[in-house]
């Protein structure tokens, strides 16, 4: 398990509620996130994991509820707002150019321009500026490099890079160690640490219990739509996360 990370919030969900037609994906739903903390939102399939996430992010309007950012209430219309705000989330499903190089992909609709006259596309800036992000990271990639070339782990490494870029200041990872080997996500986790210890915070959703205890702090459990819980992840057993993840001892 990661050591502690601050007490100062980030954010605060409180009474989150989201009907679709004939469904409640979330019913008063609450969960808040520390500064520099890796927090793991835990559920079986159909919990709202997805759904709350997608609120979080902008791709989805809540009906009910309130979001605090920083201490302060805020209203998240669409992708654009919360990244403005700081939040990034990482699908599954990359998104992602595979044609383009790394920096373009990073830079993509948002790309610095030259001072001159003729505003060009800034691509000496581009490039430097992405190789700083990928140093940072330590990942020897070069930022001309097509992304079609790249294996999962490093187009994954990509969309971090991308929302470093964004200055977020969380990170939401949606099953990310799904598709990689053993030394990538050992190398994922190592990020992770890098990020949490320069005040980043994580969002972690993994079905892998084992993953949820190396690398996370707290966790929050919601069950059919509605918040069960929130634990610190060194003061429980697995066995504990799967009863009240499912609502019963197996």
């Amino acid at each position: 398990m990661t050591t502690s990370s601050s007490n100062e919030e980030l954010l605060r969900l409180v009474g989150i509620t989201k009907k679709f037609p004939g469904v409640n994906a979330l019913t008063n739903v609450h969960m808040q996130v520390n500064k520099g903390e890796i927090h793991a939102l835990l559920g079986e399939n159909g919990a709202g994991k997805s759904t709350l996430m997608k609120i979080l992010s902008g791709a989805y309007t809540l009906d009910e509820g309130e979001i605090y950012w920083e201490g302060k209430p805020v209203t998240i219309r669409d992708p654009k707002q919360a990244q403005e705000l700081g939040i990034a989330i990482i699908y599954q499903e990359f998104n992602l150019i595979p044609q383009l190089s790394i920096a373009e992909n990073v830079w993509i609709g948002r790309e610095p321009r030259t001072n001159n006259a003729l505003r060009l596309i800034d691509w000496d800036l581009i490039n430097n500026s992405t190789q700083a992000l990928l140093e940072k990271l330590n990942l020897s990639l070069d930022p001309r490099q097509p992304v079609e070339g790249l294996g999962v782990a490093e187009q994954q490494m990509v969309e971090i890079v991308k929302s470093l870029s964004l200055d977020a200041k969380l990170l939401i990872m949606d099953e990310p160690t799904s598709a990689l080997s053993e030394t990538e996500i050992q190398q994922l986790y190592k990020i992770m640490r890098d990020l949490k210890s320069r005040g980043v915070s994580v969002i972690f959703i993994s079905h892998r219990l084992d993953e949820v205890f190396e690398i996370c702090d707290k966790g929050t459990i919601l069950r059919d739509g509605e918040y069960i819980d929130t634990v610190t992840i060194g003061e429980v057993t697995t066995d504990d996360l799967v009863r009240l993840m499912v609502g019963r001892t197996l």
